[in-house]
């Protein structure tokens, strides 16, 4: 899924993960995040995102630190299925299981100012601009809320056309 990412991002002239595929999938075995998977019933992978219980330390202010927040990266989806938004699913699931889990915040970084308007559709707002070691870093938060509609989200995810579900 991440190389057919991958392919999808160059053909669009943006930066690829080409080279880090590997790297991304070991994020897996990371004890300190959780990978989620977003599968259909017959086990085909859509997407999938990691979901840490801290923000990372850089780049936030000691209140913003302070605050219960899930920080939400590597979120990767299958491009045969951007037409059914599962990357923003994905996102809105993790500002709703915040919600019940009591956290304040979702935030998440990203590496280029096309994902952070991409985010942005999201509900998620621009907080900081950090420089890093290897470039800048722009740093997003949304609060975390309960998403009414989620379930019937998913439902769309894997409705065929003229079928109704």
């Amino acid at each position: 899924m991440t190389l057919a990412r991958s392919t999808w991002l160059e053909e669009q002239g943006l930066p690829s993960w080409r080279e880090n595929a590997a790297e991304l999938a070991r994020q897996a075995e990371n004890p300190d995040g959780d990978v989620w998977v977003l599968a259909s019933d017959n086990g085909k992978i859509i997407g999938c995102t990691t979901v840490q219980e801290h923000t990372p330390p850089w780049g936030w202010t000691d209140e913003e630190l302070s605050e219960p927040a899930h920080y939400l990266y590597t979120s990767v989806t299958d491009p045969a299925y951007r037409e059914k938004k599962p990357g923003t699913l994905m996102a809105l699931w993790a500002v709703d299981r915040a919600a019940q889990q009591g956290k304040q915040w979702v935030r998440r970084g990203c590496n280029f100012p096309g994902l952070v308007a991409y985010n942005r559709t999201q509900g998620f707002e621009l907080l900081h601009e950090v420089q890093r070691t290897h470039g800048r870093i722009y740093l997003m938060g949304r609060r975390a809320g309960q998403v009414a509609d989620l379930q019937e989200r998913f439902a769309a995810l894997w409705a065929r056309p003229g079928r109704g579900r």
